[in-house]
């Protein structure tokens, strides 16, 4: 189980190989290498752009401030989670200059078993492309000369330098995000839990990811058994094993784990729960 208080974890400030210069803070990481690898960040943008792309891994976004555009794609507004599952095109995302916005970002090895990069591998990975080509604009271009294909999405430039070999995406299992509006869900009773509610958004895939989010009444208790969850309080306040929880605390809880959420205030919280992928361990992400 981990516990992490996001407005206490340093705020990072770099240039993404899609372009502009990003902040974020990283509440989560898993185990680089690993088939079921993720990581979960607390991202701000005062300005962006990328290109229409893909990956072979899986996302959930969550819009917390500002209004993202994704083309065609199409717009997440405060409050939306989106799902983009590997293999399948969204954007582009546009951003004005200057124009900040705020979300949260989960990216994850998905039911292909294509793996996850890391962050770190995937920065260390892009300063060495850098004295190879230049990113711009969302894409790699290697430097004339240098042996390889001239343009490449910047993504697929760093896994394909990473693995030393040429990326082929799975067959998508959807054919386009989904982009989800909480307001037009309704909450249900979570049953032998008195004040607590859920609004279940989705579970996606045959590993069954999912979003969801709970609330809870003042003095309500909410048990929760880890299944690969992730709790994050978009408000109120309350005590969770012995720690207070505040407007972005964090809570992991892997399989088997438990912890008892008791709310002091009204309280909002956002669950995602990571795919099952024990099927797929030990192959060659």
């Amino acid at each position: 189980m981990k516990i992490i208080q996001g407005d206490q974890v340093t705020l990072e400030t770099g240039t993404s190989h899609r372009g502009g210069v990003s902040q974020w803070r990283r509440l989560l990481d898993g185990n680089a290498g690993a088939v079921d690898n993720f990581s979960l960040v607390w991202a701000q943008s005062p300005g962006r752009y990328s290109p229409r792309h893909r990956h072979n891994f899986e996302q959930i976004r969550v819009q917390l401030e500002g209004v993202a555009s994704y083309g065609r794609t199409g717009t997440m507004k405060p409050g939306m989670i989106g799902y983009y599952p590997e293999a399948v095109h969204y954007g582009p995302q546009t951003q004005d200059e200057g124009e900040m916005l705020s979300s949260l970002a989960l990216q994850f090895g998905g039911a292909s078993g294509s793996g996850y990069i890391g962050r770190d591998e995937q920065a260390a990975i892009t300063k060495e492309l850098r004295s190879l080509g230049e990113f711009k604009n969302g894409a790699f271009r290697r430097n004339k000369g240098v042996p390889g294909k001239r343009n490449l999405d910047g993504f697929q430039a760093i896994w394909e330098h990473a693995k030393q070999r040429p990326l082929t995406y799975p067959e998508p299992r959807y054919e386009a995000p989904l982009l989800m509006d909480p307001d037009r869900f309704a909450w249900l009773t979570v049953d032998d839990m008195p004040g607590v509610q859920e609004k279940p958004m989705g579970v996606f895939t045959e590993c069954r990811t999912m979003a969801g989010l709970l609330k809870l009444a003042p003095e309500a208790v909410f048990e929760a058994t880890g299944a690969r969850d992730i709790f994050f309080v978009l408000s109120g306040d309350g005590m969770v094993k012995g720690e207070p929880w505040r407007y972005a605390t964090t809570v992991f809880l892997d399989r088997g784990e438990s912890a008892r959420f008791s709310a002091e205030t009204e309280t909002e919280i956002l669950q995602l729960r990571l795919p099952n992928l024990d099927h797929l361990k030990g192959e060659d992400a």
